[in-house]
């Protein structure tokens, strides 16, 4: 009896081991659950083709202000920054020497006239008198070209007076141009020079305004075609990134640079709301043309690897492909394809690529 229940502790373990194996050979293998992913459908739209730089700004107008005669500064009448009118008193220059250069001449003028008027009267007499014969004819003739230069002073001095008016006039400098001033550079009692540093003032004209921008030459066939069709828009977004200005693209350069590679080119803006600023860099979008039944994915579905630009794409069994794909250009977002790389209304996948492999089966979590 004492071996019978040694036998039976023995035999109990190992019968309690067996069968426990049993049931792990009958249990099934685990599933592997599917990747879930957020996906998108390829669609068929228009799409711009736009060329995309950084440009600055430049004032439509610049023109530094430099004073016409040598004086003293009495009065400058704008403040640095100021918005100032074509037509506005800028500075005004101490004007009492060519008001008395003016006083001058008028008094040589009226000295001139009297004589002038004598010499007539003087050829008058010796006119009648050269031709009763008491004079000789040589005496007519002096007298003649006498009255003759006196005509020609009183000639020179109009001449004076008009010189003296302008520099009377030259001493009040008003603004040749609407625009911002810049920086005062003179003040009351500045000495200053007939067009000579220091230069009174700097106005830049900033409403309308340009853009500079370069773009690659081999773009430069296509602006030119596309121009012939029409004015081409351009859109500029400011530093701060805020809503982008309307304009047009108004100038091409008539060569390329050789150095770069790239042609320059000039958009015109408006600004009217003063928005845009001379040597202020901003982003700036040439619209040359509008692409219809453009094939366009979201940009986050286009992956890069060794090969170059791909996509993962669900089949209809819900596991996933790979398919390299040429990407045409990326607009706000959405990636436009070449047209064979994608059918349109195939699903794409926009994220959860880092656990995908070809042929791993996937659950679409949230379609974009």
């Amino acid at each position: 009896m004492k071996r019978l229940l040694q036998s039976i502790f023995i035999l109990w373990p190992l019968s309690l081991l067996l069968l426990t194996g049993c049931a792990e050979k009958a249990s099934p293998a685990p599933v592997a659950d599917a990747v879930p992913i957020m996906a998108a459908k390829a669609v068929v739209k228009s799409m711009p083709v736009e060329l995309h730089a950084i440009g600055t700004g430049e004032a439509f107008k610049t023109v530094s202000v430099e004073s016409q005669v040598a004086g003293i500064v009495s009065a400058v009448h704008y403040q640095q920054g100021q918005y100032v009118k074509q037509g506005d008193l800028l500075v005004s220059l101490d004007d009492r020497p060519f008001a008395a250069a003016l006083k001058q001449a008028q008094a040589n003028l009226a000295k001139d006239k009297a004589q002038a008027e004598l010499a007539r009267v003087e050829v008058e007499r010796y006119s009648k008198l050269s031709q009763a014969g008491v004079v000789p004819k040589e005496q007519y003739d002096q007298q003649r070209a006498n009255f003759d230069a006196a005509q020609a002073a009183v000639q020179a001095d109009e001449a004076n007076i008009l010189t003296a008016k302008l520099n009377v006039a030259y001493c009040s400098i008003y603004a040749p141009i609407s625009g911002r001033t810049g920086s005062q550079l003179i003040y009351p009692g500045t000495v200053v020079k007939a067009n000579d540093l220091p230069v009174l003032v700097v106005i830049n004209e900033v409403s309308p305004l340009y853009v500079d921008f370069t773009v690659p030459q081999q773009y430069l066939n296509q602006i030119k075609a596309y121009m012939a069709k029409g004015r081409l828009p351009v859109q500029a977004m400011p530093s701060d990134n805020s809503r982008t200005e309307a304009g047009y693209l108004s100038f091409v350069d008539n060569t390329v640079d050789a150095s770069t590679g790239n042609i320059k080119l000039k958009a015109t803006f408006s600004n009217s709301g003063l928005r845009l600023w001379p040597g202020e860099f901003v982003n700036v979008v040439l619209r040359l043309t509008q692409q219809e039944n453009a094939v366009v994915v979201p940009a986050q579905a286009v992956l890069t690897g060794q090969q170059g630009d791909y996509i993962f794409f669900v089949k209809p069994d819900m596991t996933v492909d790979s398919r390299p794909v040429k990407v045409l250009r990326t607009i706000n977002g959405e990636s436009v394809l070449a047209s064979n790389d994608v059918q349109p209304g195939q699903t794409v996948v926009t994220d959860g690529q880092v656990r995908l492999v070809p042929g791993v089966k996937v659950s679409i979590k949230n379609s974009l």
